[in-house]
């Protein structure tokens, strides 16, 4: 190996580490935060009341009343403590592929939220657009796919309060949060400097090129394509120092970066979880194609309103 390729690939590190840490211990506190909220609401056995709220609109989507409570869990915490409670509902694969849709348009809204916000999106539109689709997607899939009764998880007794005491549930949490600190560094880490690395020596130029036809068909920009790699491999959070590192670096527009928020929004993380869906009977083609086709159609809205505006203030001026 060259002394050259060491020294770029040393910069190209150097140069990342300190950013990375910043956004890691941003990320960190506000993970450890969100997760201490939910233990709180959890210990005071509040989501139950929730969801039995919205019982009655989940049924109407083709689910089962329990599916709320996994949907509410999901969107508030993330997708392993929605699937945690999926594995206690009767689903077919049609229900199984309407919740998963739901939860991957919609999860980790605490989180993933203020990510898009730094990286300049409008933390109101990105609730509603996310929050919006994962129902109006649900009611589509409920309106086309053929009913199906065979039941793919098994049921068991959906988990009740916690008995354990406060100061046991506690020291549980913690040792929860801090196993997800740890999570949090290293992946964050190495995603961002892998970020780096792919851009000092050229391979990220070569990846716009073999994503650029479909990157231009959903209305996106081919020299976001890293930034839209990232978040659909990592997901937003994990993702984060990658994706804010190609934000700051100045080479993208705060059009093109609301662009690229809006499609990664609806459509990220395409290959974990769209696999944990597919372990509890969804359809991962149809999770992965009727979400693209949503961000897509949101996307080239968001062009039109960009359109409209510039002719508004053109004639005005």
């Amino acid at each position: 190996m060259s002394n050259s390729f060491k020294q770029r690939a040393k910069r190209a590190i150097k140069d990342g580490a300190k950013d990375t840490l910043k956004i890691s211990i941003w990320l960190a506190k506000l993970m450890v935060g969100v997760s201490f909220a939910v233990f709180i609401l959890n210990y005071l056995n509040i989501l139950p009341y929730v969801v039995h709220l919205i019982d009655p609109i989940f049924k109407h989507l083709g689910l089962p009343g329990d599916a709320a409570l996994a949907y509410l869990t999901g969107y508030f915490v993330n997708i392993y403590s929605a699937l945690a409670v999926v594995s206690s509902i009767d689903l077919t694969y049609k229900s199984a592929t309407i919740l998963g849709v739901m939860i991957l348009c919609s999860h980790s809204m605490l989180i993933e939220t203020p990510v898009l916000k730094k990286t300049g999106a409008s933390a109101v539109r990105m609730v509603i657009i996310r929050t919006l689709s994962a129902f109006l997607l649900a009611w589509i899939l409920n309106l086309i796919m053929p009913d199906d009764q065979s039941k793919i998880v098994a049921s068991q007794s959906i988990a009740q309060q916690s008995t354990l005491p406060f100061l046991t549930q506690l020291g549980d949490w913690a040792i929860s949060a801090v196993k997800l600190v740890v999570k949090v560094f290293i992946l964050v880490f190495a995603l961002n400097i892998l970020q780096r690395l792919l851009k000092e020596f050229g391979v990220a130029d070569k990846i716009s090129n073999i994503f650029k036809p479909l990157l231009v068909v959903s209305g996106l920009p081919p020299k976001c394509s890293i930034l839209w790699l990232f978040a659909n491999m990592a997901g937003l959070a994990y993702g984060a120092a990658a994706i804010l590192d190609e934000v700051n670096s100045g080479k993208i527009t705060k059009r093109e970066i609301l662009l690229v928020d809006t499609h990664i929004a609806i459509s990220h993380s395409n290959f974990e979880d769209l696999l944990l869906m597919a372990t509890f009977g969804a359809s991962w083609w149809i999770l992965l194609v009727i979400r693209w086709i949503m961000s897509t159609f949101l996307v080239w809205e968001y062009r039109l309103e960009f359109f409209i505006k510039d002719r508004f203030l053109s004639k005005n001026n």
